[in-house]
This record gives C-alpha cells, structure tokens and sequence, in this order.
C-alpha cells in the first residue's frame, strides 16, 4: 500500500518528532552525510564535460525523485511510520511559519555568523555537525529571506507559470531554455543571477547558508523543499495527461547535447533505473 507525504505545516506533534529522531539517526549512522557528497557529486552544470544528471537538465526532476526515495527508505529503516513532508513555501513563507519551528526544522541563523542556534539541528545540540563540503566552520547555517539584500520566496503565480507548460523539456536541454516545464520549475535564468531566479532555485537563494551550492543537502530543509518540487512534477503529470518525460530519445552524435544527459529509456547514474521508470510511483507514495 501507498504510504502519504504530509504538508510540513499539518504534521502532528508526534510526527514531527518522529521524523527528527529518525534523520538525527541517519545521521548519527553515517548515511546522511553520504547523501551530501552524492548530490555534490552530481551537481554539475551546463559549462563542465561530461554527463549531467541532477541539474540543469531534463533528469534534474527524475533525479531528485530517487534521490528524495532513498533517503526516504533510509529514515523508514529506522521508523516505519516515517515520511518526508514538503514545505508549502507559496503560502508557509515566514521565518516564523512551518517549518521553522523548535521542534521541527528550527529557525534562522544568528546575525552574526548565520548560525542556527535553534531547534534539533542546531550544533549546540550536539547533533548535528556538518562534515562534509567543511571549511572553517561545523555547524548549519541560514539567512532566511537573506537580511542584507532581501528576496521573496516564489509566488503561487509563478509556480502556475511553470505548471501550465504542457512540454516537459526542450533543447537544447540546459539552464538557456526559455519553455518547458523542467527549467521553469527548477529556475535557471539566461541572466545568469540570482535576483531572477524562480521557483526552485529562489527558494535555495531564500534559505540562504547551507542551501547555498553543492552541499545543500547539509540542510535538512533541501528535502523538504525538494518534496515539494516532487509534488510539483506529479501536480504536472496529472494536469498534461500523456505528456512525458524529455527528451525521448538522445540527442544525435553531432548535437553538443550527446552524451551530456539522459533520455527517457536511459540509466540514471549512479542508479540502474531510467526516467521513465520513475514516472510514475503512485504504488510508493502519493501526497496529501
């Protein structure tokens, strides 16, 4: 049976303090960092050689969703009744609101050095040190709403102007494209700056700190926000009944495209699954 992805904001108290015990065990076994150098790893962009699969690509939604599943079955390792909920970041758009509380995700950094000092995951808990992508500093970091230059987090009306797109994806099949469904919602501008960013990537310029970059995953707010970009993807799917997946097929040896991501009947590294397998997973999970 179908297990159900809560909106952060409607999770009882007993399952907010579920979900902490079980990603604070993750981490303490080691495998949440694991997560962390996985998404580093693989979060290549469209001016680097090679395959690109998590970003900047039409993979970066079939990615995340596996990505967001094995951490998902991690955490179930430890409680079975655990689920990852999603941050409604169009109507929960505060640093005060879900899910900023103490006994969730707690609040924003200190002004001083960015620095969560509330809340489990904060470092004076003890619980949570950051270890990997680490330069001077091992505790989590956050500036919501980025208090020395400030930006919104994304609007109902925005994610409506991604959601209306009926193609999935179009070449070139980068951060360039203009339509399609996949850059709009993942947020890449031509401009090339933050300040016009959408959607996803707002929201990890919003957050600010630790969800800035590769290692953004150091959060524990990534899969929460990423939840719902997933539910995103599923609103999609069921508003453009038999548009799938893009590109179909690879693009040719002679695009500057071949080789540099996967279509929808290829593997998604470093999983032996495709896209097209991940498109439907209504017998795994559905959303509330």
């Amino acid at each position: 049976m179908a297990y159900v992805r809560k909106d952060a904001a409607t999770l009882t108290r007993a399952e907010r303090r579920r979900f902490v015990k079980a990603l604070l065990e993750v981490k303490r076994r080691g495998e949440y960092d694991e997560f962390v150098r996985m998404h580093i790893e693989y979060f290549s962009v469209d001016g680097e050689h090679g395959l690109r699969a998590a970003h900047m690509a039409p993979s970066f939604l079939p990615w995340h969703r596996r990505f967001l599943l094995d951490l998902e079955r991690a955490l179930r390792r430890v409680d079975s009744s655990v689920t990852l909920p999603y941050w409604d970041w169009t109507r929960d758009r505060t640093p005060t609101s879900a899910p900023w509380t103490a006994d969730l995700l707690g609040g924003d950094g200190r002004r001083l050095d960015h620095q969560v000092t509330t809340g489990p995951f904060a470092h004076r808990e003890g619980h949570w040190t950051i270890k990997v992508n680490v330069t001077d500093r091992t505790f989590l970091t956050r500036d919501l709403g980025r208090r020395g230059d400030p930006i919104a987090l994304p609007t109902k009306s925005e994610l409506e102007w991604a959601l209306k797109d009926p193609v999935y994806d179009v070449s070139p099949w980068d951060s360039t494209v203009t339509r399609g469904f996949r850059n709009k919602l993942e947020g890449w501008s031509s401009r090339g700056d933050d300040t016009s960013w959408r959607n996803h990537n707002r929201v990890h310029g919003w957050v600010g700190g630790d969800m800035l970059g590769g290692a953004s995953v150091n959060d524990p707010v990534f899969w929460l926000h990423h939840a719902f970009i997933d539910l995103q993807w599923y609103r999609w799917q069921r508003r453009h009944r038999g548009a799938g997946y893009l590109p179909a097929t690879p693009p040719r040896q002679s695009d500057r495209q071949h080789g540099r991501i996967v279509a929808r009947r290829q593997k998604l590294p470093p999983w032996d699954v495709t896209p097209q397998e991940l498109e439907d997973v209504g017998r795994i999970y559905r959303y509330a």
